[in-house]
């Protein structure tokens, strides 16, 4: 049996190894002799480590620091309890994606070509289109806005920065897909410095982080349109769609045996990740509520502009350009990740393919027509998570129904507690989400 396994999953290395580089060949090789057992506990994980890392970058992406720092600054400690229970349910949906990935050696935008009359594949790939325009948007101004911050750049000089330092991420792709994760795990990690550094100077309560991150409160009406915002906002569309994309050819299992095997893995690797994009979140909303929330400045976290000032001026020691550095890291690596996504959708849905430069160029635009107009860039980052919640749905529900179809999972369709637990989170992000339009476009002329 052990000599057959590894046969097949030669094969499969085989099916990735045809095109690959001598990086990526390495790696393929070395996720061979893992899902053979020659390579044991972190040295097996390795080769599998990367897609999740990717994605977690839109758990981290200039949207959150808006509505992390509001949070804190508005409600104190009071909801990190949100925060951790967004970071379980990414944790879920994430796992879903990269396996239906796995076990079809299709992303969902194609799964949905496939099994959906054209009409609904049309309105589908729109829809992502649109949302991934908004995506693009908060993580541009973000990234501008960054740039702003560090360098006292004007902001639309920094948007065009912005471009050219997404332009030189996206090219990494060149040197295969190794050099491209590095890079955006390594920004990712600039994050979590820069975060850790600002939580332990904060001094905050640990008793009160500990106590409100696993008892949930609320209070009043506001509070709970923020925790809809920081919930509702959390779970992002397109890296449901890229997620599966990341995994479906990386490596390829020739059996169902070797397949399992490989989701077993890249489940490590998502809850590495995602437990980190949690860390970074739940830091994020920490620091405002020691700095901010504590002194009653409670609208200091509305504008980001002003939270790197308060920072450098409670804290010190560089604190507000520290904060800078994190949220231009994050705009840089989402805005790259959001353009992958957006190949994603495309050629998914209907079989087209443009240059990822092209369509960086052509993304840029909404940017930069909203930073020459002098539009707020924290208002337009709240504006965006908003828009973003319109696509939720559409992305969520295949996924549900797809990855709980045996036949197309071949073996890794989800067990009835993982597809009761989807359900459930499917149901409460949606309703969340209109609440959260309702509130927005209805709730302030009432």
């Amino acid at each position: 049996m052990a000599e057959l396994v590894r046969t097949t999953v030669s094969q499969s290395m085989v099916i990735g190894a045809e095109n690959a580089l001598p990086g990526e060949l390495r790696v393929l090789k070395a996720a061979e002799r893992s899902l053979n057992g020659e390579r044991r506990g972190l040295r097996a994980v390795m080769p599998f480590l990367g897609p999740a890392f990717i994605a977690a970058v839109a758990y981290v992406d200039p949207g959150n620091f808006a509505t992390n720092m509001a949070g804190g600054s508005r409600y104190g400690y009071m909801l990190l309890w949100v925060v951790l229970a967004a970071n379980l349910m990414a944790m879920l949906i994430q796992s879903m994606s990269a396996k239906l990935g796995i076990a079809t050696g299709l992303n969902l935008p194609e799964v949905c070509r496939e099994r959906f009359p054209r009409p609904v594949v049309w309105f589908l790939w729109v829809q992502a289109e649109l949302i991934a325009m908004a995506t693009d948007l908060a993580e541009f101004v973000g990234a501008a806005l960054g740039l702003n911050l560090v360098f006292g750049i004007p902001l639309f000089g920094a948007a065009l920065l912005t471009g050219v330092a997404a332009f030189g991420i996206l090219g990494l792709q060149a040197w295969g897909f190794r050099r491209l994760e590095a890079t955006i795990t390594g920004l990712v990690g600039l994050i979590v410095i820069a975060f850790g550094l600002e939580v332990f100077r904060a001094d905050p309560s640990w008793g009160s982080v500990a106590g409100n991150s696993l008892i949930p409160h609320l209070d009043g009406r506001e509070s709970i349109l923020l925790a809809a915002g920081i919930l509702g906002a959390t779970v992002m569309p397109h890296v449901i769609y890229l997620h599966s994309a990341l995994t479906q050819k990386r490596i390829v299992g020739a059996n169902s045996d070797a397949k399992r095997k490989i989701f077993h893995f890249e489940l490590v690797d998502v809850v590495i990740a995602m437990g980190i994009a949690g860390l970074i979140n739940i830091a994020m909303l920490t620091t405002a509520a020691a700095v901010f929330n504590t002194r009653g400045l409670f609208d200091a976290g509305s504008n980001l502009s002003q939270v790197a000032g308060g920072l450098e001026h409670y804290l010190g020691a560089n604190s507000g350009l520290i904060f800078g550095v994190a949220l231009l890291a994050s705009g840089i690596s989402s805005s790259s990740v959001g353009t992958l996504a957006g190949q994603v959708v495309m050629q998914g849905f209907i079989r087209r393919r443009i240059s990822v430069f092209l369509r960086r160029a052509i993304t840029m635009v909404p940017a930069l027509f909203v930073i020459g107009l002098h539009f707020d860039p924290s208002r337009a980052l709240v504006l965006s998570q908003v828009l973003l919640s319109f696509g939720i749905p559409f992305a969520m529900i295949p996924l549900v129904i797809f990855t709980r179809d045996k036949k197309l999972m071949n073996g890794l369709a989800n067990s009835r507690l993982t597809n009761y637990a989807a359900y459930a989170v499917a149901a409460l992000i949606i309703v969340l989400n209109v609440f959260l339009l309702f509130q927005t476009f209805l709730g302030a002329s009432g």
